[in-house]
């Protein structure tokens, strides 16, 4: 198996911290609008030419390493002259404004203008050509910023509505824990694994914590993280049929990047998950990190199995837990 080099990524978690605000949540409306959903306020002739593919070619394309074609965002576009009260209301909003008199061109980051928690960036310039420069440059600070407006939503209700119950279950294990709300059950528990999942009739959001014997940097090396993954799912997670268990699909080769994020540094595995033996498949993402005075690995992992549904906001929903890890 080819082995990824390891790119340190830096999540731009203070993006949103650094926002203007012009309101706090308790004195606002509610947000609208579905999970992944962008509204973007532009004029219909801009929005066909240079600038709106500028904007698609960085929100909707291809979510990666999922089992079929999703978009990264859905976009959702509104004339200036539509942008009424009635999508005020959205959870992420786009306004490009084409400003001749404008010098250098501008992209401003907001929260809760007219809702919360809403995020709304504003992107000025003197023409479509300076701001699709602008967008180029900026484009991953632009996803970044929607993709940890996601997040921060779902972590906020994990939090709010909380089992408290399963936090200390794997605290008592691992000494942190991510926040799991109420809906998610044990569904088992072994020395140095914990499985907790939400399950429906057609639908599993599953988060594993586990941990390995740490020997040396090359630990984090994507073979030897998908090694130990195999081993310890092999394991944990049995399949429907004898002699089926989880694993990791190697058709797709799984990514892995290095995230800073709340002030701990971690590897990021993504790819897809399939069952030995048999049909069963879907995305997950790992965390793994150092627990550097017990010289163990800790992995977090977030997988989904939704064979009837698209996957992309059940993957974010449930991924935003493992970024909810904290030590207590």
């Amino acid at each position: 198996m080819k082995a990824f080099r390891l790119l340190p990524v830096i999540v731009a978690a203070v993006i949103l911290h650094s926002c203007k605000c012009t309101g706090g949540p308790q004195l606002m409306p509610s947000i609208s609008g579905k999970a992944g959903e962008v509204v973007v306020v532009i004029h219909k002739g801009n929005w066909e030419s240079e600038v709106g593919s500028a904007i698609r070619g960085i929100l909707a394309v291809d979510e990666p390493f999922l089992p079929q074609k999703e978009p990264m965002f859905t976009l959702v576009n509104i004339p200036e002259n539509a942008f009424t009260s009635i999508f005020q209301s959205h959870r992420n909003i786009i306004i490009v404004k084409i400003i001749p008199s404008q010098g250098e061109p501008k992209i401003i980051f907001q929260e809760n203008v007219w809702a919360a928690p809403q995020i709304v960036v504003t992107i000025t310039g003197a023409g479509e050509d300076e701001i699709t420069t602008l967008l180029q440059k900026e484009r991953d600070r632009l996803s970044g910023a929607l993709l940890m407006a996601e997040r921060n939503r779902n972590i906020q209700n994990a939090k709010r509505y909380e089992d408290k119950s399963l936090r200390s279950v794997v605290t008592e294990e691992f000494g942190g824990s991510p926040y799991f709300p109420k809906g998610y059950s044990l569904k088992k528990r072994t020395q140095n694994f914990i499985w907790i999942s939400y399950e429906t009739t057609y639908t599993n959001q599953g988060v594993l914590v586990y941990r390995f014997p740490y020997r040396d940097s090359s630990d984090f090396f994507i073979d030897n993280l998908v090694s130990q993954r195999n081993e310890i799912l092999g394991r944990n997670i049995p399949g429907p049929v004898d002699k089926s268990y989880m694993t990791t699909n190697l058709l797709i080769e799984p990514g892995l990047r290095w995230i800073r994020y709340n002030k701990r540094d971690f590897a990021e595995l993504r790819g897809l998950w399939e069952v030995q033996n048999d049909f069963m498949g879907g995305p997950f993402v790992s965390h793994f990190f150092l627990d550097k005075e017990n010289k163990f690995i800790i992995a977090l992992e977030s997988f989904v199995y939704a064979p009837r549904y698209d996957k992309r906001n059940y993957l974010r929903q449930v991924e935003s837990l493992i970024y909810s890890f904290e030590f207590f």
